[in-house]
Order: structure tokens, then C-alpha cells, then sequence
């Protein structure tokens, strides 16, 4: 198996020591929100103080994560430019309070969660897992969340849902990048039901600890580890439940290079480069790019019979 269930590992070996400290002053700071002295809303310092309390979770990796720094500072986050760096610059504009989440069609009965209701459905995990993107960089990221099988649940998908689609925001105002022609917003993402439905995709609504970072699409966003990053949208906004394959955003701007399932895969290139290889992030070599991200023995079975290469 790749992936194990973890030994207790102290909260010191997985996040760097000058993060952990600043956590622990921001919430310092938030216990003192009713006397006027925190620096956020009391939504957002209530969803600090929820995520400090995930519990680790039996499907993370046994890796050392990557830096905080880099997590938070080398992003693809096209609603705030294309530069890496352009996340991390542009997205402090980003308004996540007042956040609802709406979850509609080929469903039982259809909801809109506040995100802080949204917290509290289901105990939030600490997750650590690899996270693979197409341009062959990897990361290891501590992620904070819960699994999106148990806000699917709370709305009852109909047997003729087939897929899940996931809208995101798109606000000129407050996403620069949202100007621009590279992408027909707002971004749209999808997965068939079992993909969706499967123990290892997650809501995250933090990292490493502390709030999601709007770099990194807070105030919600997907995490599918198996697949390749661009599948996992951010700052998601609209959950739809349909029978038909949604038409994603990359896969309209360039089918080619792009496919629904995006299933990491070392024997399937991307026509502009080879998968078979990636650079973690703060690691000089490469190494070998593994199938399914090294979630095989976990997802394989999701596409048992199906060509690979033909549905990429």
C-alpha cells in the first residue's frame, strides 16, 4: 500500500517551527476578538480556532511536507494572473466572508451552506497528500478538511446523477484575473459520482493548520490527489449534481492537452512535454512521476476496463 496510516507524529515535524508559532499567536489574537483587539471577523477566527482542532487522517502519506512558504507562494490560480507569483500578490482582494455554497440539481432536496455551517458537517481531517500538476512540478501539502462524500450526502444525489460539476467565483471586481481572456469563466471543474463520492476526495477549508490562504482558494476548495492539480478548483461557489459530462474549463480552452479525467499518468505525455518524470518543489532532482500519483492501490479500480490513453 502507498499510502499508510501514520505514526503520531508531533505537530513540530510536520509544520515548520516559525509557522507554528505564528499560528499560535494568531489565535492569541483571536481570543481576544470580543474586546475588539482581532484582526479578522468573527466568522473567520471562529473557522481558525475549528481548523486548529483537525484530527490526522489514516489516508495521509508518510512525507515530509512541503515548505509553508512555497505552499503559499507558487500557485496556478488564473483568476489572479498567470504567474505564479501572481496569487500570492493579487488575492488578498478576495472577499471570503460572507461565503455561501450552493448544492442543486439531480438532487433530493437542494441546500446553500454558509462556509462556516459547511465547517461543521463532519470532523475536519488533517490530511497530508501529494499534489501532482501538469507541468510537472509536485508538492506535499498538509491540507485541513472534510470529505466531500459527507456534503453530497446532506443533499441526497438522485440515481440519475452521474457527475458533479463545481463552479467557482468569478469576480472582476475582486479577481483581477477574471479580466482577462485566457479562460471562459467562471472556472468549471467535474467528476463522475464515484470519483466524487470516494473516501480520498476532500473539501479543504485550510493548510497547515490555519485558514485556507486566498492564494490557495479559500475560502473552499476541492482536492482530488490522484488527479492533476488544475481538477481541483478553488474558491468553489456551486455544487451541481447532473447526468451528463460537464464541460470543463480547460477542456474547452484546449481539449488536446487536456482531458476530463486528468488521472496522473506517467505513460500518457502531455503533447508539449513527458509526465514520466516531476521536481518536488525545494528538491533539486527528479524523480519518477507515479500512476495515479501514487494512489493506485486505492483509485485504480475507478477505471477498471477503461483505455487510459484514450481517456486521459
Amino acid at each position: 500500500m502507498l499510502i499508510q496510516s501514520p505514526a503520531d507524529i508531533a505537530a513540530s515535524e510536520i509544520t515548520p517551527k516559525d509557522v507554528f508559532d505564528r499560528r499560535r499567536e494568531f489565535l492569541k489574537t483571536a481570543a481576544g476578538a470580543s474586546l475588539g483587539v482581532a484582526l479578522q471577523p468573527w466568522s473567520e477566527v471562529f473557522a481558525a480556532e475549528k481548523l486548529a482542532a483537525g484530527v490526522k487522517s489514516p489516508f495521509s502519506v508518510q512525507e515530509q511536507p512541503t515548505s509553508y512558504k512555497d505552499v503559499t507562494s507558487y500557485n496556478n490560480f488564473y483568476e489572479f494572473g498567470t504567474d505564479k507569483s501572481d496569487p500570492t500578490e493579487h488575492a488578498h482582494t478576495l472577499k471570503t466572508r460572507p461565503w455561501t455554497i450552493s448544492v442543486e440539481g439531480l438532487v433530493k432536496q437542494a441546500k446553500t451552506f454558509a462556509i462556516d455551517e459547511l465547517i461543521k458537517l463532519a470532523p475536519l481531517e488533517e490530511r497530508i497528500y501529494r499534489m501532482r500538476c501538469v507541468e510537472g512540478w509536485s508538492m506535499v501539502i498538509p491540507w485541513l478538511g472534510l470529505p466531500l462524500a459527507a456534503l453530497l450526502k446532506q443533499v441526497e444525489p438522485l440515481g440519475a446523477a452521474k457527475y458533479v460539476e463545481f463552479i467557482t467565483a468569478a469576480d472582476p471586481k475582486t479577481m483581477p484575473g477574471v479580466n482577462s481572456r485566457v479562460l471562459d469563466w467562471p472556472y468549471i471543474e467535474g467528476l463522475r459520482v464515484d470519483e466524487a463520492m470516494h473516501p480520498l476526495t476532500l473539501l479543504a477549508v485550510g493548510l497547515y493548520g490555519e485558514v485556507l490562504p486566498n492564494q490557495n482558494g479559500a475560502p473552499l476548495r476541492l482536492v482530488v490527489p490522484w488527479k492533476y492539480g488544475f481538477k481541483s478548483g478553488k474558491s468553489i461557489v456551486r455544487i451541481r449534481l447532473v447526468d451528463r459530462e460537464p464541460r470543463t474549463s480547460w477542456v474547452k480552452a484546449n481539449p488536446r492537452e487536456y482531458g476530463f479525467y486528468s488521472n496522473v499518468n506517467p505513460d500518457v505525455d502531455h503533447p508539449r512535454w513527458s509526465q514520466a518524470s516531476e521536481r518536488r518543489i525545494g528538491e533539486f532532482l527528479k524523480r519518477k512521476t507515479l500512476p495515479f500519483n501514487g494512489y493506485a492501490d486505492q483509485v485504480a479500480k475507478l477505471y477498471a476496463g477503461m483505455d487510459l490513453k484514450k481517456y486521459y
